[in-house]
């Protein structure tokens, strides 16, 4: 037990997305990927600080010199990669961003491969930017999923398929990918002109021991046709300050990316900024905690799944969500089942798998534990 995630702030009256779907229910809401943990107090005591200089005036984040110097210090440290700061593309969001890519690398009537299950907006992303998806499912290899790489290849052959938007760790299957797989990807991308978009907003929160995040833009392989978007927000649950980043090492390519967005996306705000300089260089003794904390959770939510006749879930190697194979109920309606049972999860089917569900564990370990007890009910 550990008081830093197990006293967690009472949000029911705070208008939190997550909790306002269920308003007056009796269901335990685990869906949206946000955590229910109180902020590490040096972020919360450096949007303090800011809040009482008393001026909240525009700040340019390119010209934000320590958000940007607190990118390239944690990317260092913990990923192992060294990168200029003019790779930097501040984003409001890495939905904003992969969907600027869209608009950067296609033209209308392009196709933009996307791996599948995915999240609801990256899945939505390649339509609403006039073009087709061509999803690239998901296999399982011992018990882990990765991609379908027979699937990936083909497709990438096509002339018309210019953009691949992967998610890594992936989510909502959790895996990571491994070297090799890694290796695989930027072999066809290259091999087919395709550029690679990868979402790694959940590459801090990995869990497994030994499994270890291999940045996209940091493959050499990569380096000059990759946009690799990250973000403090779901390691450090600062998602309501919408503030994200792109690296991308190409200057042809972050030109191409800087223009799509111009006059249409936003600055990230400058309590984005400060928070995200605060996560990444004054956080480090939490986060740590943090993952302690997660990945008895994810034991918890592992063993209790697995004990309930007709569902079964594989164990993530990363993220704070848990996929939920239940094709095993023998029920028309998979989510109907869980609400009914006073849990709230995010339905499969908007994930493109209707017999699935994915469990948010990111909780106090007294919240877990009631909504494993009412799914077991």
């Amino acid at each position: 037990m550990n008081p830093l995630f197990d006293q967690t702030p009472d949000r029911t009256s705070r208008y939190s997305f997550k909790w306002e779907k269920y308003k007056g229910q009796d269901i335990i809401p685990a869906w949206v990927a946000d955590t229910e943990f109180r902020c590490a107090q040096p972020i919360l005591d450096a949007i303090s600080s800011q809040t009482g200089h008393g001026n909240l005036g525009y700040v340019l984040p390119g010209q934000f010199e320590p958000g940007l110097k607190a990118i390239q210090r944690w990317l260092k440290e913990k990923h192992n990669w060294d990168i200029d700061t003019d790779w930097i593309v501040w984003a409001p969001g890495v939905v904003p961003a992969f969907n600027v890519a869209c608009k950067a690398y296609c033209e209308p009537g392009d196709k933009v491969m996307v791996q599948t299950p995915n999240y609801p907006p990256l899945l939505a992303a390649p339509k609403l930017n006039g073009l087709e998806r061509v999803d690239i499912g998901t296999v399982m290899e011992n018990g882990r999923p990765t991609l379908d790489f027979d699937a990936l290849e083909a497709n990438a052959a096509d002339p018309d398929c210019k953009l691949f938007i992967l998610c890594n760790p992936m989510n909502p299957v959790g895996s990571v990918l491994t070297q090799s797989e890694m290796d695989r990807v930027a072999d066809i991308c290259h091999r087919h002109n395709v550029t690679l978009c990868s979402d790694e907003i959940h590459c801090d929160l990995i869990l497994e021991p030994g499994c270890q995040h291999i940045p996209a833009g940091r493959e050499e392989a990569l380096k000059d046709s990759s946009v690799t978007l990250m973000a403090a927000s779901k390691t450090f649950n600062i998602a309501g300050l919408g503030a994200a980043f792109a690296i991308i090492p190409n200057r042809k390519l972050r030109m191409q990316f800087t223009q799509a967005a111009a006059g249409i996306v936003p600055w990230v705000s400058l309590m984005g900024l400060v928070a995200t300089e605060a996560a990444f260089t004054r956080c480090d003794e939490w986060h740590q905690a943090q993952l302690a904390y997660l990945r008895e959770n994810r034991e918890m939510v592992v063993a209790a799944i697995n004990a309930i006749e007709g569902l079964s879930v594989h164990v993530n190697e990363a993220t704070f969500l848990a996929w939920v194979d239940a094709s095993g109920l023998g029920v028309e309606n998979v989510q109907k089942w869980a609400e009914s049972k006073g849990v709230g999860p995010s339905p499969g089917a908007d994930f493109n798998q209707k017999n699935h569900f994915r469990i948010n564990f990111g909780c106090s370990k007294s919240m877990l534990q009631d909504i494993l007890a009412r799914l077991a009910s």
